[in-house]
């Protein structure tokens, strides 16, 4: 025995004595990529992007599962088990999204900087590269910011540098993204190689400058209450450089439907995982039934000829198939279309521009605005008829009166962005429209919530700094309004 432990003891003290170098890459795993190129760093980002407003429960992914965000803005309700659409979703993780795709686009921006050959012109110009990376970053941080309200955002992607980066108020973070999505966007040159590896406008560099510019236009709208002035010069500057300005010019998602990693999560969730939770709400689907709108039939699964809708923030269990209408049928196909931005949000947004007094560049008046974005939802989601079209919009419930205008305008917006529960609960925070009632057995008699608390190891992982937040900004509970949300 003496002997055995002699020799454990000389071979153990012989192994630590090593150099690593002296095994070269014999403990080296040849499948494991130390460094990607940017193409596929931009695709893997693009991948998780439709998450932000397509909000759809995700498997084993904690951050990326936003479908609360439809319950906030009741498109959803549950049925056999009844919980989110409560509002118990008190905090969630936002590591996913600073690890994922935050990182990836921070690395792109690095190895074009570094000149690396990671980021040669097989990715696209050095300076199209940089300009999708930093759009794209803007991009993600303003959802953080507006789910969350104050967050890491200065000091944050810089890895071993910054182990605890501080929370930045969120007036600081809007006015540093604006000025990213402006330079970004002038950095563009469409006589430059387009970005390759881009799955979402396929490296067309002018739907790129759309799209930082129509980004810059919805930030801005948060602004109207807190800051008109900067809203307005935003407002002005993004429709001048140009936003979307018709269907053909919409920016969509393809979800891949013979691939796992890439199809729709509502296929994932109803056919493939064979789950059962959820279905249109009576509180959107009863509104559409009541004034005949025909976009009812695809939001809403057919039964029977009929969309039968599940009544909202109930805590009685319900069994769903059959007895109500889940999402509808292309909707939850594996190759579905998720709309990122459409013209339909940009023509409702210039309409409550004009409404609320503001000045747009070549605008038409509210109602004619009101009605093209009614117009271009029919054209878009599929169900458009010239005569079935303008009865609609004659009905007293739909035509646009002064004295009413803007809820009518967003109300009609929050129809259209079905699934887009984030735009649509941003909204509402900040316009209180559409008029929503909370669930009736809510978890907590304070109603929806206002935002997303920090993540449950928030105060472990960055103790001194999330107490600082919290002294600035308020209490960490869902009903703390983020600096926009205004009284």
């Amino acid at each position: 025995m003496k002997n055995k432990i002699i020799i454990f003891f000389a071979l153990f003290f012989g192994l630590v004595a090593c150099d690593p170098s002296d095994f070269d890459d014999t403990n080296v795993d040849p499948r494991r990529v130390t460094e990607a190129p940017t193409r596929t760093l931009l695709t893997y980002s693009l991948q998780n992007l439709p998450f932000t407003v397509w909000n759809t429960p995700i498997r084993n992914v904690a951050g990326y599962s936003t479908v609360h965000l439809n319950f906030y803005s009741q498109y959803l309700s549950e049925g056999p088990y009844p919980a989110a659409s409560l509002y118990n979703t008190r905090n969630l993780s936002w590591s996913a999204w600073y690890t994922g795709p935050l990182y990836n686009l921070q690395t792109i921006i690095n190895l074009n900087n570094e000149d690396s050959p990671m980021a040669d012109l097989g990715n696209g110009s050095k300076n199209n590269q940089l300009a999708v990376a930093r759009i794209l970053k803007a991009y993600y941080f303003w959802f953080l910011t507006d789910n969350y309200g104050d967050i890491p955002y200065f000091e944050a992607l810089k890895g071993n540098e910054v182990l605890q980066p501080k929370y930045d108020k969120q007036e600081d973070i809007y006015n540093d993204l604006f000025k990213e999505l402006t330079e970004a966007e002038a950095m563009i040159n469409v006589n430059e190689a387009g970005v390759t590896g881009d799955i979402l406008l396929g490296g067309d560099m002018a739907a790129w400058k759309r799209f930082a510019n129509t980004t810059r236009l919805f930030m801005a709208l948060r602004l109207m209450e807190v800051n008109p002035s900067k809203a307005q010069t935003e407002m002005t500057a993004a429709i001048n450089a140009g936003v979307i300005e018709s269907n053909a010019q919409n920016i969509v998602h393809q979800f891949i439907g013979g691939d796992p990693n890439n199809w729709n999560p509502w296929y994932e969730n109803y056919s493939n995982d064979n789950r059962n939770d959820y279905a249109i709400s009576s509180r959107l689907g009863n509104y559409m039934l009541e004034t005949e709108d025909p976009r009812v039939f695809v939001y809403g699964e057919v039964l029977d000829g009929e969309v039968k809708t599940l009544p909202y923030g109930s805590s009685a269990a319900r069994n769903i198939p059959g007895i109500y209408s889940r999402v509808g049928a292309n909707l939850q196909d594996a190759g579905a279309t998720a709309p990122i931005f459409t013209y339909s949000q940009v023509a409702f947004a210039k309409a409550e521009a004009v409404n609320r007094g503001f000045s747009i560049p070549s605008a038409a008046p509210a109602a004619d605005l009101y009605y093209d974005g009614i117009k271009a939802s029919w054209q878009f989601w599929g169900v458009y008829d010239e005569a079935m079209y303008n009865e609609f919009i004659a009905q007293p419930e739909i035509a646009y009166t002064g004295a009413n205008g803007l809820e009518k305008i967003i109300t009609q917006k929050w129809v259209h962005q079905y699934q887009n529960g984030f735009e649509a609960w941003t909204d509402w925070r900040r316009t209180g429209y559409p008029a929503l009632t909370p669930a009736p057995d809510a978890v907590d008699a304070r109603g929806i919530p206002r935002r997303m608390g920090y993540p449950s190891n928030a105060r472990a992982l960055n103790e001194a700094n999330y107490d600082a937040v919290l002294e600035r900004q308020g209490a960490d509970d869902n009903y703390t309004r983020v600096w926009w949300d205004v009284e």
